[in-house]
């Protein structure tokens, strides 16, 4: 049973082995829940709409599904929404999890439909996460993100004082993450926003200014903290986290 699972797993994390210290009844439950996930998948038939390789959690719920591109071995939580009112795609790429609770949302304006988000392969996103698309928002291959991360691409016009703040309509400019970036819990990240390969996004902090390659960043509003040296970066990755199964 161990090692079948084991294979089953590494379909998705290569890397992936159990813990020797692990109980088999651990390891049996962990089995019938992905069992179930991958069952529960297959009620988007229904919706003419077919999960490759796709764990799906409790009440997930989706809006516009047809516009949804899910890559292989996609991971859903529990509660979570995907609503994909755009002109482009919401894309998960292969290997993509999304912790429970959390929001991927392109738009909620039916009168200014928003852009599209896209999510690279192998991303592992925690908990309670809002990612909002309306100027469009890029997430890059490997990157792993912790609990409460949220991207506002869209920011409200404000300064004609003759007007409420809510009828001056919005502008957009959209937000891009390079490719394997550790973000830390509860960052926030504004519209406007580059955010070069390989950084470091210390928790708790709001970035609102473009950031180069290779970088540890943190406060707020964000700074650069310290760069990191380019030569300690392999090709493998060496700051890539296993993404959780």
């Amino acid at each position: 049973m161990k090692k079948l699972l084991e294979k089953i797993i590494q379909k998705r994390n290569p890397n992936f082995s159990f813990d020797c210290s692990l109980p088999l009844t651990v390891i049996l439950a962990l089995a019938i829940e992905k069992g179930f996930s991958i069952l529960r998948s297959y009620k988007l038939l229904l919706r003419l709409y077919w999960p490759n390789k796709l764990f799906l959690g409790k009440r997930v719920q989706f809006f516009n599904i047809q516009n949804i591109q899910l890559g292989k071995w996609t991971k859903l939580g529990d509660y979570c929404y995907l609503s994909a009112l755009g002109k482009g795609k919401l894309s998960l790429g292969d290997n993509v999890g999304i912790g429970a609770h959390s929001r991927i949302i392109i738009s909620t304006s039916f009168q200014n439909i928003g852009e599209h988000i896209t999510i690279g392969n192998n991303v592992g996103i925690g908990e309670f996460a809002y990612l909002g698309g309306a100027g469009g928002l890029t997430i890059g291959n490997d990157c792993i993100v912790g609990q409460y991360f949220s991207c506002h691409p869209e920011n409200h016009n404000y300064k004609n004082t003759n007007l409420k703040i809510r009828a001056q309509g919005v502008n957009r400019k959209g937000i891009f993450i390079g490719e394997n970036c550790w973000i830390g819990s509860k960052v926030t990240i504004l519209d406007g926003v580059t955010i070069g390969n390989n950084c470091i996004i210390a928790a708790g902090a709001v970035v609102n200014k473009n950031m180069p390659n290779n970088c540890i960043i943190g406060g707020v509003p964000a700074k650069v903290i310290k760069q990191i040296d380019a030569k300690n970066i392999s090709e493998e990755k060496k700051y890539k986290l296993s993404i959780s199964i």
